[in-house]
């Protein structure tokens, strides 16, 4: 028999020759014949969030994301169950977090102006088709469902090595485990018409134990050892056997091709379709506003390639940063000379050069670069005044901002104090043009124009203005 491909998806399992997916990942759960899910959102939470009513607060880049990927997943575990596979979830603990509605309401006017902004909560169990009603609860003391139960085999496996992070409850669930004491569901499988697959909902599996790792001595990393791969190896053996359990006794036929013709139509299957295709209308409708919403926002995005970009990116972001602050700008090349950015108001001119770094700081290499493209470009006949240097570094660009060190090594500040250049954070453009992108601020944009202009060595914008909004935050009802 072909070995199965299987896939893992939130759950890393130690030592199982399998594929590892994020739960941030759009892959296609068709690809595979197994699929296993821990459904844990975590990782949507970002650098930082709020508290509201006591739970997490997520902004609305990491709402939309969230949102977005459980649509994603509940649609691709229903298929999936649609084309017979069978789907495991781990009922790790349930997490709620409120996000952005995309909704703001407004009230007051100037100083008094309050902006309002509607959440609601979500859950990581909405990826459950149909849905499944939860409540957090920790235990370990479980026994199985009813007699002649089919997780019999991977209980006798599995069984001690299990926890219960929640009770299960609410409609269409086929309990498999339940709580010794209370005999409350643990553990369940869920049947969908005219699907020949399963949603199975198993009792968690944990390998946050130390007792499953090691440091290593030598580069003081974190390593599974080799119970946490025999438990995984065993995990996956156990699933491998179930499913192929399952599949030997509710083999259904496949259905020919010949039965899809409208002279085998029934009456109220008939109704149902034509209801299906107005769905599926709408459906590609706004499939198509949501493509277009989504090259909206790449577009508006691209001054974000400040803080994380280098290269020609770096590039592009840079000339739409400078651009909103007021200037006239521009990249020059001919067969000799190439200027990374040359921009220009009527205060005065200059010549930039553009440089990110992965984990270092912007050196004295780049300023020599720059001076010597100073004095190309003032050559060229068209050019009568020496253009004023700026080097625009994005250090440490794989770091988040607010953890970085100096952008510029002491030697290119000396050298740029010396020759009157100016040296621009990167982070710091990204502050003001993101300000600037927003509004139209005529004598912000003028005085950081005469920033960079009067600068000698780095760069200080003048701090960006206050906004007048007080922001609120409402929970809608659901």
């Amino acid at each position: 028999m072909a070995k199965k491909n299987v896939v893992s998806i939130g759950m890393e399992i130690p030592g199982a020759d399998i594929k590892t997916l994020s739960m941030k990942s759009k892959s296609s759960l068709l690809d595979f014949d197994i699929i296993i899910i821990d459904p844990a959102i975590d990782d949507f939470y970002g650098y930082s969030y709020e508290d509201y009513q006591g739970k997490p607060c997520l902004d609305d880049t990491n709402s939309f994301r969230l949102k977005e990927h459980i649509e994603h997943w509940r649609r691709e575990i229903l298929e999936a169950v649609k084309a017979g596979k069978n789907v495991f979830l781990y009922l790790n603990e349930e997490e709620e977090v409120f996000i952005a509605t995309g909704q703001k309401s407004y009230s007051g006017t100037g100083r008094n102006r309050q902006t309002t902004r509607h959440v609601v909560l979500a859950s990581n169990y909405q990826i459950v088709p149909g849905g499944v009603e939860t409540t957090n609860s920790n235990g370990s003391s479980m026994v199985l469902s009813g007699k002649n139960n089919e997780l019999a085999p991977y209980w006798k496996e599995l069984g001690p090595e299990s926890e219960f992070r929640l009770l299960l409850d609410g409609e269409g669930l086929i309990p498999t485990v339940q709580t010794k004491n209370g005999a409350k569901t643990v553990g369940a499988k869920l049947r969908y018409k005219n699907a020949d697959g399963n949603l199975f909902l198993m009792p968690y599996i944990s390998f946050s134990d130390e007792k499953y790792t090691y440091e290593n001595e030598e580069d003081d990393k974190i390593y599974w050892n080799e119970e946490a791969c025999t438990l995984g190896k065993k995990i996956i053996s156990a699933i491998c056997a179930l499913d192929k359990s399952i599949r030997s006794s509710g083999e259904v036929s496949a259905v020919p091709d010949w039965v899809f013709q409208d002279k085998y139509l029934l009456p109220k299957e008939e109704k149902i379709r034509d209801k299906l295709i107005a769905v599926e209308s709408k459906i590609e409708k706004l499939q198509q506003q949501k493509e277009r919403h989504e090259q909206d926002i790449a577009d508006e995005s691209i001054l974000k390639r400040l803080i994380y970009e280098n290269g020609k990116p770096l590039e592009a972001a840079v000339h739409l940063a400078l651009k909103a602050l007021g200037f006239d700008v521009s990249h020059y090349e001919d067969a000799e000379s190439e200027f990374d950015v040359i921009f220009e108001c009527k205060e005065g001119r200059l010549l930039g050069e553009v440089e990110g770094k992965d984990n270092k700081a912007i050196s004295i290499d780049k300023l020599r670069q720059l001076e010597m493209n100073i004095h190309e470009d003032f050559s060229r006949e068209d050019v009568t005044d020496m253009a004023k240097g700026a080097l625009i570094g994005n250090a440490f660009r794989l770091q988040e901002p607010t953890e970085r060190s100096d952008f510029f090594t002491e030697k290119c500040i000396t050298a740029a104090n010396r020759s009157g250049t100016a040296l621009i954070r990167s982070d710091d453009l990204f502050n003001v043009a993101r300000y600037l992108s927003g509004k139209s601020d005529k004598k912000y944009s003028a005085k950081c124009r005469s920033a960079i202009l009067a600068a000698i060595g780095q760069v200080a914008f003048p701090p960006i203005p206050n906004s007048l909004d007080n922001a609120e935050t409402i929970a809608d009802a659901e």
